[in-house]
């Protein structure tokens, strides 16, 4: 064999290098744009896409997951099936798209390895301290301070908006209780990110907030949790009359919002009953909606139900609902038990954060279904498992030499 058929077999460590090395830093780039522009976030995606695909191909690396992924790839199958039967096709297939983010699990899982987790979560919370920034003066200067023009920083809904601040408060948190060092910025930048989240009006997002961080307090004393009803009681008589009036209609049957999501439910239980299999279709309940509206909704006609299993389970049926739960349940049961073995403690209690945040911030909003969001939150789950190691390329080993047995005369 010449020597020029040789050198292709063999990758060039330089150029693996650089794509690599292009790779993460353009990770580094969607946790941070992720807070500001959808946009920016998806071109850096783009590239960091290409650039591990590029890698692979280089090295002759294979795609290497965590166990959690196949539960997620089964309900990209079933959402995909429940396009097949929806009533628009086309609309259903366009809007399956965004299962095209699921790539970000292998992806974080090949190049957020070693420290380079802890590296991205620094990036993630510097970006996010100056999101909340932009919010804080949206609020407190251009009067973005009721449900009419409510803050968003520089993404175009409140609801995204304190959506991945939600997460990202879980992540500081969990670095200064849990992390053994560079925790100082995290605890400077919690007070910003709970005042941007509070002054979004959101009560989904202060749910997610609340039970994140009791989570996290009870993982690191169980007595920790008397702090949080203070910290809450001081935030609500500083707070403004627009936050203490929202706080209140969280329990009032009559605020319109409340009666709406009431409503919702049933609309959601109706969808499932006529079409329990398959769903109405992926971007299919605003369509089907006046047919399935309740007496007593308040509003017309709603893009989505509010509740991310009801959501699931009506648009893509009660079988992806299944196989959806199955994914929240082994990943909490992977990060749990890395989590007792004090393998990267910060990073997976960052993760069991946002599940817990999504789960119940997501009773009261779709939110698995916001892009942004989305892919913070699978970032996020990712970072302990890829921490590892495991999905890393690892050098072949040289081939041992070859013995030659010592002639006998």
């Amino acid at each position: 064999m010449s020597n020029a058929a040789i050198a292709l077999d063999r990758p060039d460590p330089a150029t693996a290098d650089r794509l690599e090395t292009a790779a993460t830093l353009a990770l580094y780039g969607v946790a941070g744009t992720v807070v500001f522009s959808i946009a920016a976030a998806q071109i850096l995606l783009t590239v960091a896409v290409g650039c591990w695909l590029a890698l692979l191909l280089v090295r002759g690396e294979r795609i290497a997951v965590p166990r959690f992924f196949w539960p997620l790839l089964a309900y990209a199958a079933l959402t995909l099936a429940s396009a097949a039967f929806s009533p628009d096709r086309l609309a259903s297939f366009v809007d399956c798209k965004q299962l095209v983010l699921l790539a970000i699990v292998p992806l974080t899982y090949r190049l957020a390895t070693g420290s380079r987790g802890t590296t991205l979560m620094t990036v993630l919370v510097s970006f996010a301290a100056a999101a909340a920034a932009v919010g804080i003066v949206q609020f407190g200067i251009f009067q973005y301070d009721n449900l009419h023009r409510r803050i968003q920083g520089t993404l175009g809904h409140y609801m995204t908006y304190s959506g991945v601040l939600m997460l990202v408060i879980g992540s500081a948190l969990a670095r200064v209780l849990f992390h053994d060092r560079d925790r100082t910025w995290s605890a400077l930048v919690v007070p910003a990110l709970v005042v941007a989240v509070a002054e979004s009006l959101s009560r989904n997002a202060w749910v997610g907030v609340c039970v994140a961080a009791a989570l996290l307090l009870s993982l690191k004393d169980f007595r920790l949790l008397a702090i949080l009803p203070v910290i809450a009681a001081v935030l609500l008589a500083a707070a403004p009359g627009a936050i203490t009036a929202r706080v209140g209609s969280m329990f009032s049957r009559q605020d319109p919002t409340n009666r709406d999501r009431l409503a919702m439910l049933r609309e959601g239980e109706h969808m499932i009953a006529a079409h329990p299999l398959a769903g109405v279709g992926p971007n299919m309940v605003l369509r089907v909606y006046p047919e399935y509206r309740d007496p007593d909704a308040v509003e017309a006609v709603n893009p989505h139900l509010h509740n991310v299993p009801l959501q699931i389970a009506a648009e893509r049926g009660l079988p992806a609902l299944a196989v959806w739960l199955w994914f929240i349940v082994r990943l909490t049961v992977d990060l749990a038990r890395r989590f007792r073995a004090g393998r990267h403690r910060f990073l997976s209690a960052a993760a069991l954060a946002a599940v817990a945040a999504m789960l119940s911030a997501g009773m009261f909003e779709y939110n698995f279904g916001d892009s942004e969001f989305l892919m913070l939150f699978l970032i996020l789950i990712t970072l302990p498992f890829a921490a590892e190691g495991s999905g890393a390329w690892r050098a072949p080993a040289a081939p041992a030499p070859l013995h030659v047995p010592p002639s006998r005369q």
